[in-house]
C-alpha cells in the first residue's frame, strides 16, 4: 500500500510542480452498502473533467512492503466518470485490473480514488475506509470525507466542492 501511496503522492507532486500549486483533495468519492449489505462505490467528478488513476487499493496498516494486496486499478484517462457500482466490480468498459481478494478484508485499510488529468484547477477525489466504517452505516448512508452521512449530504458536498 505504501508503494501505491508513494506513486499517488508522486503524481500529485508532479501535477503541483507543473501547475504551480498542489492538487486539492476533494470529497468526490464515497462507499456505501447496498440492500444486501454488499459494498458499493459512488464516484463523482467535477462536470465532464478528464480523470485518471481510478483505483481501489487495500492493505494492512502495518504492511511494510508497500504491496497492494486487494483492489483494482484502471489504466488511461476517461471523461466524466460519475458512476455507482459494486466496489470490487468496476464497470467492464473501464477494463480494471484486479489484484488480490476482491472482497473486504477486515484488517485492511482501503483507498478509493482518482485524479484530474487536466492542467487547470487540479484535484484528487479520495475516500479512505475500513470494513468497520461501513459496518456502522445506516440505510441510505455513505462513508465519505472520513464520516458517515446521507447520500444527499454527500451529493451536496461533492457538488459544492467543485
Amino acid at each position: 500500500m505504501r508503494r501505491y501511496v508513494v506513486a499517488v503522492a508522486g503524481v500529485v507532486a508532479a501535477v503541483g510542480l507543473l501547475s504551480g500549486c498542489g492538487a486539492e483533495i476533494l470529497p468526490l468519492v464515497a462507499v456505501r452498502l447496498d440492500g444486501q449489505g454488499r459494498p458499493q462505490a459512488v464516484v463523482r467528478t467535477c462536470g465532464d473533467d478528464l480523470i485518471q488513476g481510478l483505483s481501489l487499493s487495500g492493505a494492512p496498516d502495518e504492511e511494510e512492503s508497500g504491496e497492494l494486496l486487494s483492489g483494482w486499478n484502471v489504466a488511461g484517462k476517461r471523461r466524466g466518470a460519475d458512476a455507482e457500482f459494486p466496489l470490487f466490480s468496476p464497470p467492464a468498459a473501464w477494463h480494471a485490473r484486479a489484484v488480490g481478494p476482491q472482497r473486504l478484508v477486515s484488517s485492511y485499510t482501503y483507498e478509493l480514488g482518482f485524479g484530474k488529468a487536466e492542467f487547470n484547477y487540479e484535484y484528487t477525489g479520495i475516500v479512505t475506509f475500513r470494513a468497520s466504517d461501513l459496518a456502522v452505516l445506516k440505510t441510505a448512508q455513505v462513508w465519505a470525507d472520513g464520516r458517515a452521512m446521507s447520500l444527499d449530504e454527500f451529493e451536496e458536498l461533492a457538488e459544492d466542492s467543485c
